[in-house]
């Protein structure tokens, strides 16, 4: 299978476990690798045939700044269930969700969150 990788998607959201990173917000970055078949994309040279990551980008970022949730583990989740059910040619895909200062003290360095999921039921090409 071949991917696509996305990185660096940056997002100002209020997703925290502190009332602090609920209230005052924080920012994120999100790197997604996305699964997928590019070989008909290949051959007809037709974005219809592959995906848009336009959408994709859009997408992360809409939900990193409207999502409200205590754990980032939620918002990971939810990303990568968005993502599989609006991307039709999307298979898998990995999402690795990172606060670049997290309100921790005496701590200079970032948390990341990795999940990956595979679509359950994957729509056949032609629909």
């Amino acid at each position: 299978m071949d991917c696509i990788h996305l990185t660096g998607i940056r997002g100002y959201g209020y997703t925290g476990y502190l009332p602090e990173e609920q209230m005052l917000g924080q920012w994120f970055e999100v790197d997604v690798k996305l699964w997928l078949d590019i070989s008909t994309a290949a051959k007809t040279d037709a974005i219809k045939d592959t995906l848009d990551y336009r959408s994709v980008i859009s997408l992360i970022q809409h939900l990193v700044k409207t999502s409200k949730f205590a754990l980032v583990e939620k918002l990971v989740a939810t990303i990568a269930d968005s993502i599989l059910q609006e991307c039709e040619h999307v298979t898998q895909v990995q999402v690795i969700l990172s606060k670049p200062a997290a309100p921790i003290p005496d701590f200079s360095g970032k948390i990341s969150i990795e999940l990956t999921k595979t679509k359950s039921n994957p729509k056949a090409q032609n629909d």
